[in-house]
């Protein structure tokens, strides 16, 4: 199977890229990339080939794409990919605005081509466990659930909001969101939020808390912030802690980790041992694309996990709770 990438201006492009390079059923048939530098780099270091006219690669004989562009320019990359009919593995969050995730959806289903969002954290065994744990009732009735993905600050195009639509809100919300919709298998009801800016110099915010009713009345807390310092071992984590009538259950995605004091760098590192996610990401895509199965993360959950970050903004402003307004496909 051939796979291009589009764009490895997101760094999990160089995950992807890894895990399709070490499966002997795929080939990384091509790399697109609007810094030329960068795309050059990318096919050299992967044994790949770049082209500098996205037109070109997608009338190639590929037959899919992931794209890890900037995440204003999903929307552009993904319809234009879906209009060469190429299935697309697109990374978080489907897109800016909730308009354009839903524009992209319908061209998906359109051009009959498979939309799938990178959510990898769904592929961590313990979160796998987590939700067996859940679904049989081992913890009663759920009542709430506390949880973290804090992160160090990225920089580059992630903190210009025109090209990110957010700061740490907008990284980070979108990871546990969808976790609790899977689990959960709930909705959200309504959302309070409050951000700000007291990390770092920049013009997003960095920090923030958001409360949310589901649909069931559990009550959620999300602390999204990037919080993690620079010498901070791993970029950061996840965590939840998941409140039933018959138990607690805790859970941090990151756990299964050895600790290397890297004199030769100066640092100390996490280095993790347990399965790739984002391997089991993109192998789960490939096998969609070969069963010709819906996607295990479809478009539908990434504009489900957009609208609520919206929310999330629009309580930080009004400085009120909203109730969550669901879009129609």
């Amino acid at each position: 199977m051939k796979i291009a990438i589009i764009s490895f201006a997101h760094m999990h492009a160089l995950s992807y890229a890894s895990a399709l390079v070490n499966n002997p059923e795929t080939e990384l048939a091509g790399i697109w990339d609007e810094d030329q530098q960068r795309g050059h780099k990318m096919a050299e270091q992967f044994g790949s080939t770049y082209y500098a006219d996205l037109d070109q690669l997608l009338q190639s004989d590929i037959d899919a794409v992931i794209v890890c562009s900037e995440n204003v320019n999903h929307k552009k990359h993904v319809l234009k990919a879906a209009s060469y009919q190429k299935h697309i593995l697109c990374e978080k969050p489907i897109a800016t605005e909730i308009n354009d995730a839903i524009e992209m959806i319908n061209a998906c289903n359109e051009h009959d081509v498979i939309l799938q969002v990178a959510y990898p954290v769904r592929f961590a065994p313990s979160i796998q466990k987590v939700n067996e744990i859940i679904k049989a009732g081992k913890i009663g009735e759920i009542i709430a659930v506390n949880a973290t993905n804090h992160g160090q600050m990225p920089g580059g195009w992630f903190i210009e909001r025109e090209l990110s639509g957010g700061g740490s809100a907008t990284d980070h919300i979108v990871h546990i969101m969808d976790l609790l919709r899977w689990m959960l298998e709930d909705e959200v009801r309504n959302v309070y939020a409050e951000f700000d800016t007291r990390f770092y110099d920049i013009q997003v915010e960095d920090c923030g808390q958001v409360l949310l009713e589901l649909e069931s009345g559990v009550i959620v807390s999300i602390d999204p912030s990037w919080s993690r310092p620079q010498t901070y071992p791993t970029w950061g984590d996840v965590t939840m802690e998941v409140v039933g009538t018959e138990g607690t259950l805790s859970v941090d995605a990151f756990k299964q980790h050895n600790l290397f004091y890297n004199d030769k760098d100066g640092k100390v590192q996490q280095q993790p041992w347990s399965e790739d996610m984002d391997e089991g990401l993109v192998n789960d895509f490939i096998a969609c694309v070969k069963e010709g199965r819906k996607p295990f993360i479809t478009g539908e959950d990434g504009l489900r996990t957009l609208e609520v970050v919206k929310a999330a903004y629009q309580s930080d402003k009004q400085k009120e709770t909203v109730v969550l307004t669901r879009h129609q496909l």
